[in-house]
């Protein structure tokens, strides 16, 4: 059953424990994955904001690619915790990886100056209102999700294996699928020291 926003926003968490058996379409992902892209906010509406959906045995060879090229940095007596993540997120179903355009952020620079050092800096804020739509539309459809950031270790590969233009930053990757565990209670700092009203 599909969740309020605000019960989708109170219940998403970060999920390692996924699935591939989910009750939700491709068509239903793909629509929540651009209805979010197109009307998430960003700076002087660049839309620097680009998206790459991976399903089936395109999301499992991303995951093992990242395997391989953590293989190169990590000690082998230290690599089997990692190698058991890898696992964790190949079983989910589906990953999305969050990119920003830097042609326009570069574009934005040249054009205003004055805000030279800023465009960076709402670009990625604007990748984070992208990455938290998506992922709170996926807990409204029952999904699970993470966020991970192997940008740096990854993104080379990434880029040669599914033709992403060079001029695309990788950001992050959320690996999706069936909660198969619950996770643990959240803990929350009093509001009073992080919320201010003044009238």
């Amino acid at each position: 059953m599909k969740k309020s926003f605000d019960q989708a926003i109170e219940e998403r968490r970060s999920y390692y424990a996924i699935g591939k058996n989910v009750d939700v379409t491709d068509e239903t992902i793909k629509e929540i994955v651009e209805h979010a892209v197109k009307f998430v906010p960003s700076a002087f509406n660049s839309q620097t904001a680009r998206a790459v959906v991976l399903l089936d045995g395109e999301h499992d060879k991303l995951w093992e690619l990242t395997r391989e090229s953590l293989r190169k940095v990590v000690p082998a007596e230290a690599f089997a915790p990692t190698s058991e993540k890898m696992d964790s997120f190949k079983a989910g179903y589906g990953t999305i990886l969050y990119f920003e355009d830097q042609a326009i952020v570069e574009g934005l620079q040249q054009q205003f100056p004055l805000y030279k050092d800023n465009f960076p800096v709402w670009s990625e804020q604007s990748s984070g209102m992208l990455q938290f739509a998506i992922w709170t539309a996926l807990e409204g459809e029952g999904l699970g999700a993470s966020l991970q950031h192997y940008n740096e270790i990854i993104q080379s590969s990434v880029k040669e294996t599914w033709k992403i233009p060079n001029n695309w930053k990788l950001i992050a990757q959320m690996p999706f699928g069936k909660p198969l565990a619950p996770v643990g209670e959240k803990e929350f700092a009093p509001l009073e020291d992080r919320v201010k009203i003044y009238k």
